[in-house]
């Protein structure tokens, strides 16, 4: 997997990570709010963040990037592909907007629609999935939105501020998936 790989939207790039990104990637992870979210349970110490860095980059099955503003070169998230698995061509895929002033203006959605577009092009991958948080309704309409189906619940498989919730598998295959540049 090619590790330099640049990502370009219209109003997004994404980047492969860099060390200068280890201070934002521990700040998001600090916030309780955003880790309750996404199914982080502890803020994440200095060490752990540059072990973090070192572990995606060295990594052959991830692809990580920095989600960066075209138009300001502010960098307000963190995305990738994981568990790549060429071999049964398939893929789980993350994307935390961790800016919340950058929250709900469509990069999140337009970093995942780079990711997914590069994974069913490149890899030719055939299959990519994502678990979420079963509170987290957002996320789950979000993922609906750009084609994901639910697949199944781990039941009561996550557990946050004293109490369980359901994780919920979702994915998108190759060909429902229809690419806004296509």
């Amino acid at each position: 997997m090619n590790k330099n790989v640049v990502l370009e939207g219209s109003r997004v790039t994404l980047r492969p990570l860099s060390e200068g990104d280890v201070v934002l990637i521990q700040k998001w992870s600090a916030d309780p709010e955003l880790r309750k979210l996404i199914g982080e349970t502890e803020p994440m110490s200095d060490s752990e963040t540059k072990e973090f860095l070192d572990k995606v980059r060295g990594d052959e099955t991830r692809l990580w990037f920095a989600i960066e503003v075209r138009a300001t070169g502010q960098v307000v998230g963190e995305a990738g592909l994981l568990r790549i698995f060429t071999a049964w061509g398939t893929t789980d895929l993350t994307v935390i907007v961790g800016e919340p002033t950058a929250r709900g203006k469509g990069y999140g959605t337009e970093a995942i629609r780079l990711l997914i577009d590069h994974a069913f092009r490149v890899p030719r991958l055939h299959r990519v999935a994502i678990g979420v948080v079963g509170f987290n309704e957002t996320a789950l309409a979000f993922y609906e939105k750009i084609g994901f189906r639910r697949e199944g619940v781990q039941r009561d498989g996550y557990f946050c501020d004293g109490r369980f919730s359901d994780f919920v598998m979702m994915s998108l295959l190759a060909d429902e998936y229809r690419s806004p540049s296509a």
